[in-house]
């Protein structure tokens, strides 16, 4: 079952462009440019018919990009100071990263719930989390859809259970400084899940060849 959800995943994720924030500082002007546009995109989606509240809504989906960036860039200019500082002694550095990777934590936390304060004054919860699907490549709804069709007799509180863990991850990944660290945040979630389904007698091995026999057999008579 993970082999199989992982495959349809990648096929998603291939088709994006790897965001390295903590790099893209390097140029502000063609860094604009580029959150403006993601932003825009993310945006588009939501059906939003007035230009004004369009405008409104993109620029807080790019500032908050941007304030992630800040923060990042300035961690990994204070990572460097730390192992420089700390480079023959192990305990020590590894006790100040720690402490700077808490740190980080909170100012994404504090970032996190202004910036969806911030969304729900101009949007409704259903475009909060078209919004949020968007910054995380729509892995939510992929990967809950995926678990349906692959187990078909999911009862509805294990449905609801995925369901809140992905969401969970989701909200953690909305805030990761790249692609491959946002879906790392969905790939420990799975785990979770994967588990959990395991404990409830699934055989997930056996599950995920059904289902990809189902996915063959619809193909071809497509």
């Amino acid at each position: 079952m993970k082999s199989s959800i992982l495959a349809l995943l990648l096929t998603f994720s291939g088709l994006t462009t790897v965001f390295a924030q903590s790099k893209a500082g390097t140029d502000k002007e063609a860094y604009t440019k580029m959150i403006t546009e993601r932003a825009a995109k993310i945006v588009a989606n939501l059906g939003i018919n007035d230009p004004k509240k369009t405008e409104k809504v993109t620029v807080i989906v790019r500032d908050q990009y941007s304030n992630l960036n800040d923060i990042y860039a300035a961690r990994d200019i204070r990572v460097a100071e730390i192992k420089e500082k700390n480079k023959d002694n192990k305990v020590e550095r590894d006790s100040a990263l720690a402490k700077d990777a808490r740190t980080v934590d909170v100012a994404l936390n504090k970032l996190h719930k202004k910036y969806i304060n911030k969304l729900s004054e101009q949007l409704p919860d259903d475009q909060v989390e078209l919004v949020k699907n968007g910054m995380t490549y729509n892995v939510l709804p992929i990967t809950y859809k995926a678990y349906q069709e692959e187990i078909l007799t999911l009862t509805d509180d294990q449905k609801k259970q995925i369901l809140i863990w992905l969401t969970e991850a989701r909200e953690h990944a909305m805030d990761a400084e790249s692609s491959d660290k946002k879906h790392a945040w969905f790939g420990k979630y799975k785990g979770r899940i994967n588990n959990y389904l395991s404990a409830a007698g699934y055989d997930l091995k056996k599950e995920g060849i059904e289902w990809e026999k189902r996915r063959k057999a619809k193909s071809e008579n497509n």
